[in-house]
């Protein structure tokens, strides 16, 4: 295959995936720019934590020659969990018998925060490689490549546009108008979640113990994880009829409390302190997946990577990893001397891709049922 060095190559997204992928790119003397909406790196409070996998985050981290950075930045005993019911019973704990560090195990997850991974990401690119306050709005074909429009920003050329945009991605229906299903869960997620935790919440606090809180109840789930800055991030689901959380308004504390106290009302007020308490800014957050036999006719210069490829429900913690392994295998296609043209590099790609991530689909919608069912924890 002829070099991709003299091509421009546009990633449009600057999540885990889109900065893994223009890293791995870049080590190859790839052109590259990453197209951001936020207006620069601080805009945006970086939300929960993420374990990374052996086979998938920290191989793409290993080969990105990142794994001794992220080492230093990550959270050793955040991986650490308990499981309790609604009235906060313990069910179990692994806080005795794990590992503090057990890098190359399948089985060992670390935990880093969302902020120190970007960061990381941001540090290992060359300058001036992210374009910030670049929204996407529309793209065209403009001889060989595209032509991308942005919100505000000059419109800008690339050979190659790769959509790393999340959820509702703007590249997606450029490729396909496959859409994603109601999965039946939905979620609130507490953006910058409980400042100061020990002193704020501290029951809920103390049985954290700088890891992470799975509870269970009546066919919910909260999930309670300690950040690295003393704080702690929290997300709540259930089953409920998609337009439920339509009726009420998140921006409002009172109407939250509200709901909580309505739809969570055999939950102990321990939880309920986690509202109260919690900054302002609450997402909800119906969740949905991409079919798991979606397919579509590979294009000679567009492809995509992450949610905006297969977005699935997040309850196998597999969301951020497939983002960077796609990043991973992406970069290797794309350089890959044995593809006749750069069309047949992203065909195989995708054909991976697929497979693997409906695999990981299938999981996360079986533990979705699993984490949501009226029996699970008595």
């Amino acid at each position: 295959m002829n070099t991709i060095n003299n091509k421009k190559i546009a990633i449009v997204g600057g999540g885990p995936g889109g900065l893994t992928l223009a890293r791995l790119l870049q080590m190859k003397g790839a052109n590259v720019k990453v197209y951001e909406r936020d207006f620069n790196k601080d805009a945006r409070v970086q939300g929960t934590t993420l374990d990374l996998h052996e086979e998938s985050g920290l191989k793409a981290l290993r080969q990105a020659h990142l794994l001794d950075e992220f080492k230093k930045k990550y959270r050793p005993g955040a991986d650490k969990l308990i499981i309790v019911n609604e009235k906060a019973e313990i069910f179990f704990s692994d806080h005795e018998e794990k590992p503090e560090e057990d890098f190359g195990s399948e089985h060992f997850r670390p935990e880093i925060d969302r902020g120190p991974l970007r960061k990381m990401l941001l540090e290992s690119l060359q300058p001036n490689t992210v374009m910030w306050d670049s929204q996407f709005v529309s793209m065209e074909k403009e001889g060989g490549g595209w032509l991308l429009h942005f919100k505000n920003k000059a419109s800008a050329y690339a050979d190659i546009v790769i959509g790393a945009d999340g959820a509702n991605s703007k590249i997606r229906p450029y490729i396909t108008g496959i859409k994603p299903f109601y999965s039946g869960v939905s979620g609130v997620l507490s953006v910058e979640g409980v400042y100061n935790s020990e002193t704020t919440v501290p029951k809920i606090h103390n049985l954290l113990k700088g890891g992470k809180i799975m509870a269970f109840g009546g066919g919910k789930c909260f999930t309670v994880a300690a950040k690295g800055d003393g704080d702690l991030a929290f997300y709540v689901s259930y089953k409920v009829d998609e337009s439920r959380l339509r009726n009420v308004d998140f921006s409002d504390k009172e109407q939250v409390l509200a709901w909580f106290r309505s739809d969570f009302a055999e939950w102990d007020n321990m939880w309920l302190e986690l509202f109260e308490n919690a900054e302002t800014t609450f997402i909800p957050i119906p969740i949905y997946s991409m079919p798991l036999d979606q397919t579509w006719q590979a294009l000679p210069n567009l492809t995509m990577l992450g949610d905006a490829a297969h977005l699935m429900p997040p309850f196998a913690g597999e969301g951020v990893n497939m983002a960077m392994l796609d990043a991973l295998e992406l970069s290797d296609c794309l350089y890959n001397e044995n593809f006749s043209d750069i069309q047949t590099a992203i065909a195989s790609f995708e054909n991976q891709m697929r497979k693997r991530a409906a695999e990981a689909a299938q999981g996360s919608l079986e533990n979705g049922d699993k984490m949501h069912s009226v029996t699970l924890v008595r």
